[in-house]
């Protein structure tokens, strides 16, 4: 049975028919001044609702509430992050002291071995706050966040573990992964470590493996034996075993592109292409970009769009493109834009107040679960102004 039509999404696929929402998209241009203010009015709103740091912004609740979650998530992490993207882009004092105060707020996580998810939870914050600060009590928390995450990794499986059980299987390991490689590569490079390098390359090595189909698509779990052979190919948050899971997919671009800017080895280029590829050229791609949960979602077209996914690969894209011939380079810089300037439009931009005071509108977190459907998510935010600031230096 199919879900039910919110309002939101047949106005959606109502406008895509019609060409209201995709033929003004292509005329826009994108003002990433005006972005950034918007954004600036939002988040001051949603930083007013959080007087408490330990509660971070994640989501709302089906009934429009506001869902928060502990720094344990692995979500929670991006808020901090996007104030620095904030402090990144205006350069004004209270969204480098905003973005402190949420960074340090991390800081209990960097010893939690429980989590696969500690790139996102420390990288992002952390990262881009040493980045554009130098502040030394950063980089301590990310070293020992790396080796946590380290913890995670058997030899003998070649692979970082990812949930201790899924569906009866002791060794899962999901796409989403690849996201956190960039923080042990950058705590190799710092701390002098090359085990932590070694470590990232066996992963995404092995994942190279068993992962992609021949055509670019990932699965989203694998699960593994003792000895790292492949005993099962499934889905948690996607349609099916043999689907292409939105995200997933824009995990697969955006870690194989931030792996080949930290090892160079080609073949992490070859495959961020190849499944780039496959997203831009899918043909249940809608015209404006941005994608269906899922591209094999069995309802299309009258299934939810997943704004998030179409946020991490208009990022993932801005920096592949740098790594590509011209052409190639181009049509990857154009498919951005146009995503970007769909995520700017009424469609899928929150107004001022509205959306729990979360910039994007029009995510998917897990459809089979049945939550966070059609709803905003803190990391979708994230992307999409990490994008914008790729977007404003390639200008």
């Amino acid at each position: 049975m199919l879900r039910p039509f919110s309002f939101p999404q047949w106005l959606l696929a109502f406008a895509l028919v019609f060409g209201n929402l995709t033929a003004p998209a292509q005329q826009r241009r994108l003002n990433v001044k005006q972005e950034f203010a918007r954004a600036g009015q939002q988040l001051t709103r949603l930083l007013q609702t959080h007087p408490d740091s330990t509660r971070f912004p994640y989501s709302s609740q089906p009934t429009g509430q506001l869902k928060d979650t502990p720094s344990g998530w692995w979500t929670s992490g991006f808020f901090g992050g996007t104030l620095w993207y904030m402090y990144e882009y205006t350069k004004q004092p209270q969204w480098q002291q905003a973005a402190n105060r949420w960074t340090m707020a991390m800081a209990r996580e960097q010893t939690n071995t429980s989590t696969h998810d500690l790139g996102f939870m420390l990288y992002c914050p952390f990262g881009n706050g040493l980045r554009l600060t130098k502040n030394p009590a950063y980089q301590p928390v990310l070293l020992n966040g790396a080796q946590s995450l380290a913890t995670r990794f058997t030899p003998e499986v070649g692979l970082i573990k990812s949930w201790n059980e899924f569906q009866g299987y002791q060794y899962p390991v999901i796409i989403d992964n690849m996201m956190n490689l960039e923080l042990l590569c950058w705590a190799a490079r710092t701390s002098g470590d090359s085990t932590l390098r070694r470590l990232s390359i066996t992963h995404a090595d092995n994942t190279l493996k068993h992962h992609f189909r021949p055509d670019g698509s990932t699965y989203h779990v694998v699960c593994y034996d003792a000895q790292g052979q492949p005993l099962a190919k499934k889905t948690a948050q996607g349609a099916a075993d043999n689907s292409a899971w939105a995200r997933g997919q824009a995990w697969a671009i955006y870690g194989y592109t931030a792996l080949y800017r930290d090892t160079r080895l080609t073949r992490y280029r070859e495959q961020a292409r190849k499944s780039a590829d496959f997203f831009l050229n899918h043909p249940n791609l809608p015209a404006d970009k941005i994608p269906y949960w899922d591209f094999n979602a069995p309802g299309i077209p009258r299934e939810e769009r997943d704004a998030s996914a179409a946020a991490i690969v208009a990022s993932a894209l801005l920096e592949l493109q740098q790594y590509c011939p011209a052409a190639e380079a181009r049509r990857y810089r154009q498919a951005a834009e146009q995503m970007l300037v769909s995520l700017s439009s009424p469609a899928y931009r929150a107004t001022l107040g509205e959306n729990n005071n979360f910039l994007l509108k029009h995510c998917v977190a897990h459809k089979p679960a049945n939550t966070e459907v059609d709803a905003p998510l803190t990391y979708a935010d994230y992307y999409y102004l990490e994008a914008l600031l790729r977007y404003d230096r390639l200008k």
